[in-house]
């Protein structure tokens, strides 16, 4: 009981912060999907428009995922030996790294748009609004960078209630802004029209800002005392320096190949929608959107895990681990088994809160059977995710991405390659975004696969065997 009782302490309140994450999105998505379009396309090209502005910030922000990830697992080993002053300096390092990444960004947002559309295939005009949506939302990226680093942190310090409370903030947030800021309000005898599209840009800066600051604040609160009291100025200088900040970049290292990795798939996945048209890129944004509901309820068994492979590991405690490791896959296969149901059963109610265009309603039905098959291979690739990124086993990690990116892509070309070649009036639209679906779909059979094969190597042994050296 023990045991699941630490993996519940720390996954529900995960939960509880990501069930707001794809809310949002679909909030955004169901905003822009309500907004007039009178002065565009369609719906659909709104729709595309969020799908695209989204795709290039995930494009940018992913580089920098080695932020939470790395993070976490180092400051859980730290807390595992009770090393506070190293857990502080990993704090430092990142939050430094983050802020200076962060203004890099800022400094190449133009160039970086105009080569992401020399990339990205889509219609003139959901390239106007996707643009639009990137110069407003990109000076979230501060806030945005920071807060990858200060939920890494917390989680690695077995602290899944002040990211928790982090994100509903910067959720609840960016639903309200997005909301009012797009359609305006009217209260008495004023009233304001809104941003229409735009104002679902800046609805999500005021959200990163107002989380940002409401994480600093915990960490002075909860944390200014317990690792910081003794922190020094010239601490921060040399938490900078030393063995332990080329290890911290060795392991970012491994962890940002790990993120172009996702990028690209993720990057593939939108731009071969976007190829077959609005409708078909609409839908399938509204497929990832619903495939992804399932991740973030598995995501805080991911994080768990992560912590407590952290925790056990720097504690030199392998029986505590292994114990864990098992504990962790029950609840996050049973995630995958009940979401496996609610796609078989309830895949329209889902597509008409997401848009009420009965057009893409129609289409997106065409692919609900692969919603279906989705989470119990994503469910075990997420939750060994967490595993090997607490054991700071960043080679393997690195190196199942590269695997399973390769496997999306090959799927995909030689799928599409051959239909093309076989069928006598060429390649059709719809059966593309089902073999879209299936590479998608080998991508996470292959994570699972290979980090399974490593399990032993990579977590129960290496590591313990580092610490005896």
């Amino acid at each position: 009981m023990g045991v699941n009782r630490n993996i519940l302490n720390l996954a529900v309140p995960s939960i509880l912060a990501n069930i707001t994450v794809p809310l949002v999105g679909m909030v955004d998505i169901a905003v822009a999907g309500h907004l007039d379009a009178s002065s565009v396309a369609s719906v659909a090209t709104l729709i595309g428009g969020i799908a695209i502005g989204t795709m290039l910030f995930d494009l940018l922000y992913w580089n920098f995922g080695f932020l939470r990830v790395g993070t976490g697992g180092l400051t859980a080993q730290a807390f595992g030996k009770g090393d506070m002053r190293e857990a502080a300096d990993i704090f430092t390092r990142a939050a430094g790294i983050a802020l200076g990444c962060a203004l890099l960004l800022l400094a190449v947002q133009w160039l970086f748009l105009k080569l992401a559309f020399m990339v990205v295939d889509c219609s003139p005009e959901v390239e106007a609004l996707a643009s639009r949506y990137f110069f407003i939302r990109i000076w979230a990226s501060p806030a945005t960078l920071s807060l990858m680093a200060f939920k890494g942190w917390f989680i690695g310090m077995q602290d899944s209630i002040s990211p928790m409370v982090t994100d509903l903030v910067v959720n609840g947030m960016n639903v309200l802004a997005s909301v009012l800021l797009a359609f305006g309000f009217s209260a008495g005898r004023f009233s304001w029209e809104g941003m229409g599209f735009s104002g679902i840009a800046a609805g999500t800066v005021i959200a990163q800002y107002t989380g940002l600051l409401c994480a600093v604040i915990i960490l002075a609160v909860k944390y200014g005392k317990k690792v910081f009291a003794a922190y020094r100025p010239d601490d921060a200088v040399s938490a900078f320096n030393g063995d332990r900040m080329r290890r911290f970049f060795t392991v970012n290292s491994d962890l940002f190949v790990r993120s172009l990795c996702f990028i690209g798939i993720y990057i593939g996945f939108t731009t071969f929608s976007a190829h077959y048209g609005d409708l078909l890129l609409a839908s399938s944004t509204i497929l990832m959107k619903i495939m992804m509901l399932f991740s973030y309820f598995t995501d805080g068994f991911a994080y768990a895990g992560e912590a407590l492979t952290g925790r056990y590991i720097g504690a030199g405690d392998r029986a505590m681990l292994k114990r864990t490791v098992r504990f962790v896959f029950v609840w996050s296969m049973s995630i995958g088994l009940v979401f496996m149901f609610i796609y078989a059963f309830a895949g329209l109610p889902i597509l008409k809160v997401m848009t009420t265009d009965y057009e893409v309603v129609d289409v997106s039905l065409k692919y609900m059977p692969w919603m279906v098959l989705m989470p119990l291979a994503g469910c075990a690739a997420f939750a060994w995710d967490g595993i090997f990124i607490g054991a700071t086993a960043s080679k393997p990690i690195r190196n199942t991405m590269i695997l399973a990116a390769a496997a999306f892509f090959l799927v995909y070309l030689a799928g599409t390659g051959l239909l093309g070649i076989l069928s006598p009036d060429g390649l059709s639209p719809v059966l593309a975004v089902h073999i879209l679906l299936a590479a998608y779909l080998i991508h996470l059979v292959v994570r699972t696969v290979y980090l399974s094969s490593r399990y032993r190597k990579d977590v129960l042994t290496a590591p313990f065997r580092e610490a005896d050296v």
